[in-house]
């Protein structure tokens, strides 16, 4: 079968497409079929370099999977051949206490797909079936593929971390990204009031289409002013940081009395100055959040069917294709998610 292997990460990372074997199966194992990966900010970084930890040499990236089953392991109970499925970012054991409790995106046995072992960006790719959600015959398998992540990581950041109530105000960062418009129409769709924060003028359009109440254009990364004027200086309830240390602190300084900031991404890797009194007497909560359940996976499905949030993919490319789609993440020339379709 033909992989896009990462042979050397680095600013201009080594992409090969290669023919490489077909994964044995274990007991529990499917073989997918890739119709579409998506292509998320953590595959860039690991591209890059700045991600290594934990990273199989020569990986196949892509943990935002959908596709058919071509063949299943003697075990297999949950799913058939020819079932359309979409993946969860963890290849879960499904028998940890974890995996039991419906937290199977922190599988205390669990394999990052596309990070510790291969994913998606593959003709086929091996996932455990525990990781796996059998999707309605009618949907598309190129916007499925975005399902999990980043779909299910917004709303399990939203719902379950964040706790977003109906009525509540929301700030977005990133807003324009492949994470950001998919918690923009999450969080409208739970009842919340949107605010949008991005860095680029010719995104604020679209995002207002999507659902944003206010749009703050931000250039200079410091928005809490703003988003303080728009509150009648009362503050957002909840912050969404999904970019890291560059905006903590604008997402503090806009968190109203009790607000929660909830930080999903992190593109640069440093650090940042905290004053604890800015949490004590705000009496606020800063909590970070990855990955997401099978169950909030299967929660975007039902909102996707009934109409109240769609997959935003921009653009779609081969595997031969991989580094355009490269630098225009880098470049933020994208609105969405892009993805590969081997």
């Amino acid at each position: 079968m033909r992989a896009l292997i990462l042979e050397e990460p680095g600013q201009q990372p080594r992409l090969t497409v290669q023919e490489v074997p077909e994964p044995e199966l274990g007991p529990h194992d499917v073989l997918v079929r890739v119709a579409a990966s998506g292509v998320c900010y953590h595959d860039i970084l690991v591209m890059r370099g700045v991600l290594r930890r934990g990273v199989k040499p020569r990986i196949v990236l892509g943990h935002e999977i959908a596709g058919r089953v071509e063949k299943i392991g003697p075990l297999v109970t949950a799913v058939a051949v020819g079932d359309p499925v979409a993946s969860i970012l963890t290849n879960a054991c499904g028998l940890c206490d974890r995996c039991r409790m419906g937290r199977e995106h922190r599988c205390r046995n669990g394999q990052g797909i596309g990070h510790s072992i291969d994913g998606g960006f593959a003709e086929y790719v091996r996932v455990r079936e525990t990781s796996l959600a059998v999707l309605p015959p009618e949907m598309d398998l190129t916007q499925a593929c975005i399902l999990g992540c980043p779909m299910g990581v917004a709303l399990q950041a939203l719902a379950d971390v964040a706790r977003l109530q109906a009525g509540e105000t929301v700030l977005i960062t990133g807003a324009g990204g492949g994470l950001g418009v998919h918690l923009v129409q999450i969080a409208k769709a739970l009842g919340a009031r949107v605010l949008a924060v991005t860095t680029s003028p010719q995104k604020v359009e679209r995002l207002e289409g999507l659902g944003a109440d206010q749009v703050l254009l931000a250039e200079d990364l410091d928005f809490s002013e703003l988003a303080r004027a728009l509150t009648e200086d009362e503050g957002v309830d909840v912050a969404v940081n999904t970019v890291g240390p560059t905006v903590f602190s604008s997402c503090l300084s806009s968190l109203a009395q009790f607000g929660r900031m909830v930080i999903l991404g992190d593109v640069t890797g440093g650090g940042v100055n905290l004053v604890p009194a800015e949490l004590l007497f705000r009496d606020a909560v800063v909590a970070g959040s990855s990955g997401t359940s099978r169950q909030n996976l299967l929660k975007v499905v039902r909102l996707v069917q009934m109409g109240r949030v769609r997959p935003i993919v921009s653009q779609t490319f081969s595997l031969q294709e991989a580094a355009e789609a490269y630098r225009l993440m880098l470049d933020k020339e994208s609105f969405g998610r892009l993805v590969l379709a081997p």
